[in-house]
């Protein structure tokens, strides 16, 4: 995509304020982006046009803008602007600036995270498994799910049918035995040649067929089976089919809400809007079956309306994503050029399309029951919020507070240390923003020289880059929460003195006596120790942030752990040979038991001394 950029400057200041004129009488009758930045430099608001000229002049002439649109044009200190070849082309750059730049004026959604796919593995006896991430052609993907509990309990309903196996490559090429999925009747055994490839092949096809949403071919198919081998008798293999159609009537109860429409893939959207919060919910139809739901809260929607919340949201959401054939909304949003562009992305003709009535309106009430639901939830959790924000701003005089960065470290007897970093922001924590730090260097067990090297790591850029900058990294928190005594406290001090950045807020929040919650003291840089009562609120919030940095080091921690500790395999052991490792696996299903026995359990392996088990134990621990 070629796009020539043209950066408009310097702008014209008359009696200390921005004057567009000079500018605006430049522009071009152009599609593409424009850009509002202020007296920083900080980008307030990306937009595109179909005609450059008139859509920014809008901002400037039209006296029935939003408050909000209003406000932030009286910040605007320069314009930048890019020409695009096509609207489409300005809308797909638009939102990649926006997701970016994250401008405070822009409607902003917020979902850094893919959704989870089932796969079925390219292998010869393919695998079912959960999946995140990149695709891969190898495999077959069917979804994506809105969540994981939806994935993985579409997993586990399959499995009841079709007895797919689910174990790793590592575990399945090495078993001599059945293991207990199959003993309870979870899979067919394809790693001891239980089941033959054909048949095992045909429960593949029917899984993917049932994926698919073809049901009723899945039923004829194994109805017809069954018929077939009772009539020659097979008495076992029809009754084995007979347990498949009663699980199948099991799981379509269960799980799915059937489209009557045959195979449908569709998103369904809907919106909520009380007061300044808005919701936006997103129902997952494929293969017919309903896969479950998922809300957003979009941020700054606050005074725009309803037909600009969706657009931007289907923009956000579905650039660079994989999108439906369908879309359902209440009311068509009316761009064209935004249905053209996904398609050109999907491959396929995208609709977007408004539910008038029948299933699909039945779809829609659905999607906005759950869109109002989380609305009233969200109103109540950010009701929550704001008391012990507000209580915390009174308890340290900040009445300007919003940003808060907390920090932890993690190790196990100085292995693998970690230090971790969560944000809290706008009433929530800010999950895309939180940062973890392999510590080395420094003397194991060593909290004071870990929180030191994090700390240091984390503002020296912020120290190099003044009171601005446009990565999430150099945002400038109004306090700094530190997970520890007046130690810890003052290696933090001893940072900021270096760093230059003295003005920055530090609480040290100590564990109180036998490390029970609602003891905790709070220790301040002036030595003040001060204990809240364990029902304040503002205790409260201090507590979410500092156990919320806990939980983030601690998982960090371990999976770093475990994979130094298992990074040597069973084959860099010397003494442990071919044999002796497929034993060891068949006995204990994969190596992460086998670093789980202990020495006794590891003897009673065959081929296994006690001198070995305890050389085996030592070497994965």
């Amino acid at each position: 995509m070629t796009i020539s950029r043209n950066i408009l400057s310097p702008n014209i200041l008359i009696n200390g304020k921005f004057d567009p004129q000079p500018i605006l009488a430049s522009l071009p009758l152009l599609p593409g982006v424009y850009r509002f930045l202020d007296g920083k430099g900080e980008v307030l608001y990306v937009g595109k046009a179909k005609q450059l000229k008139k859509r920014v002049a809008s901002y400037f002439q039209k006296t029935n803008i939003s408050p909000r649109i209003r406000l932030m044009v009286t910040h605007i200190a320069r314009i930048e602007t890019t020409i695009a070849r096509s609207e489409a082309e300005a809308l797909l750059l638009e939102n990649n600036l926006i997701k970016s730049l994250k401008p405070r004026y822009n409607i902003l959604f917020r979902d850094d995270k893919s959704y989870p796919y089932i796969v079925l593995t390219g292998d010869r006896f393919p695998r079912l498994t959960y999946y995140r991430g990149a695709l891969n052609r190898q495999h077959q993907y069917f979804g994506p799910y809105p969540n994981s509990y939806a994935a993985k309990e579409s997993i586990q309903l399959l499995q009841r049918i079709f007895r797919i196996r689910t174990c790793e490559n590592s575990v399945f090429n090495n078993r001599t035995r059945p293991c207990l999925l199959h003993q309870i009747h979870r899979c067919t055994a394809p790693c001891v040649k239980l089941v033959s490839a054909e048949d095992y092949q045909t429960d593949i096809h029917n899984a993917v067929l049932l994926l698919q949403g073809r049901h009723q071919e899945v039923e004829q198919t194994l109805r017809t089976a069954m018929e077939l081998a009772a009539e020659k008798q097979h008495y076992e293999q029809a009754a084995a089919q007979r347990d498949q159609l009663r699980a199948l009537h099991t799981v379509q109860q269960k799980q799915f809400v059937e489209s009557t429409g045959g195979a449908t893939d569709a998103d369904i959207i809907a919106l909520a809007q009380q007061d300044e919060l808005a919701c936006v919910n997103l129902v997952m139809v494929r293969g017919g079956r309903h896969l479950g739901d998922k809300s957003f809260f979009p941020e700054h929607a606050e005074d725009l309306q309803a037909d600009e919340v969706m657009q931007a949201f289907i923009a956000q959401h579905y650039l660079n994503r994989s999108v439906p054939p369908l879309l359902v909304l209440e009311k068509e949003c009316g761009d064209e050029i935004l249905a053209q562009l996904l398609g050109e992305q999907a491959g396929h003709a995208v609709k977007i399309s408004q539910a008038l009535s029948g299933e699909r309106k039945q779809w829609l009430d659905m999607a906005q029951r759950n869109a109002l639901l989380a609305l009233q939830q969200r109103k109540a959790q950010r009701g929550g919020q704001k008391l012990r924000l507000d209580k915390l701003r009174g308890l340290l005089d900040m009445p300007d507070l919003q940003r808060i960065e907390c920090f932890d470290i993690s190790h196990t007897m100085g292995e693998a240390t970690q230090a971790s970093c969560v944000v809290y922001e706008n009433l929530d924590m800010r999950t895309s923003q939180y940062r973890r730090y392999n510590i080395s260097g420094i003397t194991a067990g060593d909290d004071y020289a870990a929180m030191r090297q994090v700390l240091t790591r984390r503002y020296q850029k912020l120290a190099e880059a003044g009171p601005k900058g446009d990565d999430a990294n150099l945002i400038r928190p109004d306090l700094i929460l530190i997970d520890g005594g007046l130690g810890q406290l003052h290696i933090a001090m001893e940072v900021m003195r270096e760093l230059g950045l003295n003005e920055l807020a530090l609480v040290g929040v100590a564990k109180g006596e036998e490390r029970k919650a609602g003891l905790e003291q709070l220790v301040f840089p002036d030595g003040i120790v001060r204990q809240l009562r364990s029902d304040d609120p503002a205790l409260h919030l201090i507590q979410q942030i500092r156990d919320e940095a806990h939980r983030f080091a601690i998982t960090g921690h371990r999976a770093k752990r475990g994979k130094a500790r298992t990074a040597s395999s069973l084959e860099e052991i010397s003494g442990v040979g071919d044999k002796r490792r497929r034993s060891l696996l068949t006995r204990f299903g994969g190596l992460r038991e086998v670093a789980q026995a202990s020495v006794e359990q590891l003897s009673q392996v065959e081929g296994i001394s006690k001198a070995l088990a305890e050389k085996i134990y030592q070497q994965l621990h």
